[in-house]
């Protein structure tokens, strides 16, 4: 029986009309799916998430799709344009929905930014830490009006060979350390942070 691929969750933080961010990270989905992932595309700016209350059942049409959506992905890649040095509100609010559903997945993250958006990608790695997500070591970022033509394609070949090289390494790296969480998911040792997902 062949193994089952490797699932990447695309998530797009802007709510601009053809956004940028949403380019780079479709872009970077299909470099996923050409190394055998499956991918899904969860587009924020579509989804209209109510904003995130802790005291609420959750029932909305936004939150069922997005529930799906996080409990089907083994790696997920969090898209957020850079605002004032940090990530839409837009993606914090998805990231307050989910921190139980980030525990043992793997994180890639993509910044469209015109100052490198370090500090954003930073914030979003420090949200899936405190998760118990895992994070790749490095980040895309990319300057939206620079990096892109006028017919919305990306021009910028380091930025194209870097996105590939997060897609492979996310699906090479992600597989490994997901499937070893499932397998401390369904053994029996409480000594690792999986046993308390239970």
């Amino acid at each position: 029986m062949a193994p089952e691929p490797f699932h990447v969750l695309g998530v797009s933080g802007s709510l601009r009309e053809q956004s940028r961010t949403a380019l780079a990270l479709r872009l970077f989905l299909d470099f996923a799916a050409e190394r055998g992932a499956e991918t899904r595309m969860l587009d924020l700016r579509t989804l209209e998430l109510p904003l995130y209350r802790p005291d609420r059942a959750g029932n909305s049409a936004g939150e069922l799709r997005m529930g799906a959506d996080m409990s089907w992905a083994s790696g997920v890649v969090l898209a957020s344009p850079d605002y004032h040095g940090s990530m839409s509100g837009t993606m914090k609010n998805f990231l307050d929905y989910n921190w139980e559903e980030c525990a043992g997945k793997v994180f890639a993250y993509i910044c469209s930014s015109h100052e490198k958006g370090l500090t954003v990608m930073d914030q979003m790695r420090t949200v899936v830490r405190q998760c118990y997500g895992w994070s790749m070591p490095y980040g895309v970022s990319f300057d939206g009006k620079a990096d892109f033509d006028s017919e919305h394609l990306l021009k910028n070949t380091k930025v194209e060979a870097r996105l590939r090289m997060m897609a492979r390494d996310l699906v090479t790296y992600g597989s490994l350390i997901h499937k070893q969480f499932l397998a401390d998911l369904a053994g029996s040792d409480a000594g690792t942070f999986a046993a308390n997902y239970r």
